[in-house]
């Protein structure tokens, strides 16, 4: 089965010192975080990888990642441009803002005619879940089931924090391992009573067992089509609207409350990590350092 990993590699990095945080080398032989997302799903069988990046850092991406993973795997970019909009509608010269990961994901629909992963740029998600999804998505390309069904990696909210600042997360709520809502939650810090807190003004607890989204999605081939729809209903009632943003999670439980799809959460007992700010990055080079020494991935990725 042909199968794509979907790159979300199009976000400015504001909270990492303004720098381009997807391109921070953090392996032993200076890999990035998509390189180990990268290897860790040819392992489990993708064999084509998809960039949405901004056309102004495709010359940065050659560098740090693309052209060393070409002879690899199939390499495609797609550019996430304010006018890559369905037929009829054309941005407006206000909008200077993407209009959201929705989008992103909309705009490689001309490129993705398979099975797919969607993933975050600076996340590491562990073996696992790849290995899970893709199983996830052979049996969707078997199966001509309805409504559509997707799959979502769940991990333990106590696996996807910081140590240096909050973090934001899509806390969700599961009833019979199928998702039913995505609570977008922010401002998540561990306080020194041990407990996770979340809010500003109005603090609140949460379970540290509770699953979360880190923005990894199993979509069969069809999915695209459907999002189309809903980005085409979304522009309709939000084109003037300078900040409204077509959020993935949000589209995916709009498509599960009209019972147009259902999404298995498949849960991940691996430990994420990522670079969410800048004091993050000797954190993570550890790590991948720890993992290389345990023999989990070699010294150098792509030797």
């Amino acid at each position: 089965m042909d199968a794509s990993l979907v790159i979300l590699a199009a976000g400015l990095g504001s909270r990492f010192a303004g720098g381009i945080k997807q391109l921070e080398p953090l392996g032993p032989s200076g890999e990035i975080i998509m390189d180990y997302s990268i290897y860790d799903a040819m392992e489990a069988g993708f064999n084509k990888v998809v960039f949405i990046i901004r056309k102004d850092i495709r010359d940065a991406f050659d560098k740090m990642i693309g052209e060393r993973i070409k002879e690899k795997i199939a390499v495609e970019y797609v550019y996430q441009e304010l006018d890559c909009l369905p037929g009829g509608f054309s941005c407006p010269e206000s909008r200077v803002k993407p209009w959201g990961h929705g989008h992103a994901v909309y705009c490689c629909a001309d490129v993705v005619n398979e099975p797919f992963v969607v993933i975050n740029a600076d996340d590491y998600y562990g073996k696992e879940a790849f290995r899970n999804l893709y199983l996830q998505l052979e049996k969707m390309h078997s199966s001509d089931e309805k409504p559509m069904k997707l799959a979502l990696a769940g991990f333990e909210l106590k696996n996807t924090l910081s140590d240096f600042g909050s973090v934001n997360r899509g806390v969700c709520e599961v009833s019979g391992g199928k998702l039913t809502k995505i609570s977008e939650t922010y401002n998540i810090r561990r306080e020194s009573d041990g407990k996770i807190h979340s809010g500003n003004d109005e603090d609140k607890l949460l379970d540290e067992n509770s699953p979360v989204s880190m923005n990894m999605w199993a979509c069969p081939a069809g999915f695209t089509k459907m999002l189309s729809d809903y980005f085409t209903r979304f522009l309709e009632q939000h084109i003037s609207d300078d900040k409204a943003e077509f959020l993935l999670p949000g589209a995916i439980e709009s498509m599960i409350e009209a019972g147009d799809l259902t999404c298995d959460v498949v849960n991940s007992s691996d430990r994420w990590f990522g670079i969410t700010y800048a004091q993050d990055v000797p954190i993570a080079k550890q790590k991948f350092k720890e993992l290389a020494d345990k023999g989990v991935y070699p010294e150098k990725l792509w030797g």
